[in-house]
């Protein structure tokens, strides 16, 4: 058990809805603390009553995914009997610390007045004690992923020009890398096709292109498209799928066909140049914890 010593002057100068930290003690291989709202906890909308919670002190050493499972209690000193309050979760209820939820405790530990209340022993010569009893039951690694939805969707477009198409060869081509949705983005283009596509389409696809964040994943609205330089009939493909970095492409392998792609009067191939076009629409991100 820790015991934490609190000046009632010293908090009492400060504003009403600040915390105070104790100092860190180690229990079950880990470091904790204890937190205090002297004045309630007003993120909680607590009033009248003192704030108390158990917070882990230090996670610059825990490995990534981890969690803890703990029993504990609260004290309050009664310094006039040596005797201590204790508060705790109904029947000794375990808690489970991770990195999205830090600490646990109780808003309303004990109301004001009898904290103040001089025949309680809580408050003696300005000096109060409070302690916590730690049991560390379990400790796990887990895998988790933190997904993110964008409010405020907005679509990117990224013209890539293809010059001397007739000379392209068959091996894969790509684009230039183009932003969308503070992503990076690549096209790629088989000109003498990929997969069920090799030898008589185009193949065309998508990729991330993000290749600092293998873990990432990245939800998108995607269309890519061969566009139509003598009128408007481009030829066009539609998905939504999430891609994975780096070498995670979505596209299709039978895009357009190397008959039609060479028909003069559909205008995909003009002067030996084809324009290719990607629109995305990143709608959300998922990362590891």
């Amino acid at each position: 058990m820790d015991s934490v010593f609190v000046d009632k002057d010293v908090l009492a100068e400060k504003a009403v809805d600040e915390k105070y930290e104790s100092g860190a003690f180690e229990a079950g291989g880990y470091k904790w603390k204890l937190v205090l709202y002297p004045n309630g906890n007003k993120s909680k909308n607590v009033q009248d009553h003192i704030s108390l919670y158990l917070a882990v002190a230090d996670t610059s050493s825990v490995t990534l995914g981890w969690e803890v499972y703990a029993v504990f209690r609260l004290f309050l000193l009664d310094q006039n009997q040596d005797n201590y309050l204790v508060v705790q979760d109904a029947m000794g209820k375990e808690r489970r610390f991770n990195g999205l939820k830090l600490q646990w405790g109780f808003d309303q530990f004990i109301p004001l007045k009898a904290f103040n209340d001089a025949s309680n022993g809580y408050l003696v010569e300005d000096t109060c004690i409070f302690g916590a009893e730690v049991f560390v039951k379990e400790r796990n690694i887990v895998k988790g992923e933190c997904l993110s939805m964008e409010k405020y969707a907005y679509s990117s477009k990224y013209v890539w020009k293809v010059e001397n198409f007739s000379k392209l060869g068959e091996g894969r081509q790509e684009s230039q890398v183009f932003s969308a949705g503070n992503h990076k983005w690549m096209i790629r283009l088989y000109p003498m096709g990929n997969g069920f596509g090799d030898g008589d389409h185009l193949s065309l696809f998508l990729a991330l292109a993000d290749s600092a964040v293998e873990a990432v994943k990245v939800y998108a609205d995607y269309s890519l498209r061969i566009l139509d330089q003598v009128g408007e009939k481009h030829k066009s493909f539609q998905g939504k799928a999430w891609f994975l970095a780096p070498t995670f492409a979505l596209g299709s392998q039978r895009f357009l066909s190397m008959s039609k792609l060479n028909e003069p009067e559909t205008g995909f191939l003009v002067n030996d140049v084809c324009l290719v076009e990607a629109e995305v629409t990143v709608l959300g991100i998922s990362e590891p914890l």
